[in-house]
C-alpha cells in the first residue's frame, strides 16, 4: 500500500534556472503490457515496477499530453511562454535508491524553445505540431478533450471524454490511493540522453486531483513502431486520469548520470 502522506513534502526552493509552469488540458493514458516488450530499453540500475493483473505481471506505460502555459522562470521576472508538449514515460524502480520513478522515453514539444533541452541538454525532445481541443462542463469535466501532434518522431492523437458518475477503476493496485501515487507522483525521471549517456532530472508537484476519463480513440505512432503498444490495445487502456491544470516545479539544469 502506498500513501501520499509517504510522498508528499514541501517544495525544495528553486533557484538559477529552475522553472515554474502550469500544465492545462494535463492527462495520463496507461497501458498495461507484457513486460517482455521492455528489454533493452533502459541499464540494469533500473527494474519494472510491475503490477499483477489477472494473475499476470504487467509493466504500465503512460502517455502525458498537456499544453505548458505561464512556462517562466521560478526565481527571477522572466517572459512567460505557452507550448504543447507529450511525455511518453515507463514506470520503473531505481535499484540504487529504491526510488519509484519513470523513465523518459522522450517528448514532443511545440516550440522553437525546443532548442535548449534539445541541443543544449542532449534531451530526448522532438519537435512536433501540438493542437488541442478541448471543451470543459459547469462542473469541471471534458466533455470534449481532443489532442492531435503532427511529428515525424512521434504522430499521434487521443480523443477522451469524462462521466460525471465514473468511477476510478485502477486495476493492479489494492486500492484507489496506491494506484494514485503510483501514476500520478513519481518526481524522477531517467532517459537516454541523445548523445547516448545516462542523464536524469527532477520535478516537484502537490498531490494532483486527477479524475476518471473515458478514451474514445487514440493513434500513438511511437507505442506502436517500437513494437510496445499495437494500435488495437491502444484503444483499452489501463486508466484515463485528467486535471484541466496543476502547477510544477521543474529543477533545471538536468544532470549527467556518471
Amino acid at each position: 500500500n502506498l500513501e501520499f502522506k509517504d510522498y508528499l513534502h514541501k517544495r525544495p526552493d528553486p533557484k538559477g534556472i529552475d522553472v515554474l509552469c502550469k500544465l492545462q488540458h494535463f492527462s495520463i493514458i496507461t497501458y498495461a503490457v507484457d513486460p517482455n516488450r521492455f528489454q533493452g530499453l533502459f541499464p540494469d540500475r533500473f527494474k519494472l515496477d510491475l503490477v499483477e493483473i489477472d494473475g499476470q505481471p504487467r509493466a504500465l506505460i503512460s502517455v502525458v499530453p498537456f499544453i505548458d502555459i505561464d512556462f517562466t522562470s521560478a526565481v527571477y521576472p522572466f517572459p512567460k511562454f505557452r507550448m504543447g508538449q507529450t511525455n511518453y514515460r515507463i514506470y520503473i524502480v531505481d535499484t540504487l535508491t529504491s526510488e519509484r520513478c519513470v523513465w523518459f522515453i522522450g517528448t514532443t514539444l511545440d516550440s522553437w524553445t525546443i532548442v535548449v533541452p534539445r541541443y543544449v541538454w542532449n534531451l530526448p525532445w522532438y519537435p512536433g505540431r501540438v493542437v488541442f481541443d478541448c471543451e470543459l462542463d459547469s462542473s469541471g469535466l471534458y466533455t470534449n478533450y481532443q489532442m492531435k501532434t503532427e511529428s515525424q518522431w512521434a504522430q499521434s492523437s487521443v480523443h477522451l471524454t469524462q462521466d460525471e458518475n465514473a468511477d476510478l477503476e485502477l486495476p493492479g493496485f489494492p486500492n484507489t490511493e496506491t494506484g494514485l501515487v503510483y501514476l500520478t507522483h513519481p518526481l524522477a525521471g531517467f532517459y537516454h540522453r541523445r548523445d547516448g549517456k545516462l542523464g536524469t532530472y527532477r520535478v516537484w508537484h502537490d498531490r494532483l486531483e486527477v479524475k476518471a476519463g473515458r478514451l474514445l480513440s487514440a493513434e500513438f505512432a511511437l507505442l506502436g513502431r517500437m513494437g510496445l503498444v499495437t494500435h488495437d490495445e491502444q484503444q483499452a487502456p489501463h486508466s484515463v486520469l485528467i486535471e484541466p491544470l496543476n502547477e510544477f516545479t521543474i529543477y533545471l539544469p538536468p544532470k549527467i548520470v556518471q
